[in-house]
């Protein structure tokens, strides 16, 4: 359930039409920034399912064996999975549980949902500097696979490094963003105060 007077037409920053400037103006530019992304994720993922494809059939037909499919397959799909989430994010789409805020109070649920965020702002911008920590030490030390093809790890470690600070920007953006409900001439202006 979606949260009224949100700007819903494609591409919208999804953010109230009272939202101040500054943040309208982040918003429209995380939201071109998260359709990109969503879009070459989404060609990742479909490069993925080739991948391992012409690994299945080359396996199959021509009995050969090759260990760069799997690691490429691991790559793609942890790139498009980390660098999308911000995207799901702006339309809220990660699991969340809306029985129980159909049951709650309109004040109630907004309280609840504005904690929910504010917890999950506070673990995504701990595993973001983690991932940035862990991205630097890998392309310093030159971590690699250990396969026979060793490709270097500070490529899904950036990946999954960039997606994480993309989520909890986009996050600490619906925080900031007045949520529909908090004015209280909202309420008067519909008959209800």
């Amino acid at each position: 359930m979606r949260a009224a007077g949100l700007d819903k037409g494609p591409g919208a920053a999804r953010l109230p039409r009272g939202a101040s400037a500054p943040i309208r103006w982040a918003g429209m530019a995380l939201a071109w920034t998260n359709r990109i992304i969503a879009t070459v994720a989404a060609v990742a993922v479909v490069a993925a399912g080739i991948v391992m494809t012409e690994e299945a059939l080359a396996r199959y037909f021509l009995h050969q064996s090759s260990d760069w499919q799997d690691e490429t397959a691991i790559f793609l799909l942890v790139g498009a999975t980390f660098l999308s989430a911000a995207y799901v994010q702006s339309r809220r789409g990660h699991v969340a549980i809306e029985a129980v805020g159909g049951l709650l109070p309109t004040g109630v649920e907004r309280v609840r949902r504005r904690v929910a965020d504010l917890i999950s702002l506070l673990f995504c911008g701990f595993f973001s500097w983690k991932s940035w920590v862990l991205c630097h030490e890998a392309w310093v030390e030159g971590y690699a696979t250990f396969s026979s093809w060793a490709p270097p790890l500070w490529i899904p470690y950036l990946a999954m490094s960039a997606g994480m600070t993309l989520l909890t920007l986009q996050i600490a953006l619906q925080l900031l963003a007045p949520q529909a409900g908090d004015d209280p001439m909202e309420g008067r202006a519909h008959g209800h105060g």
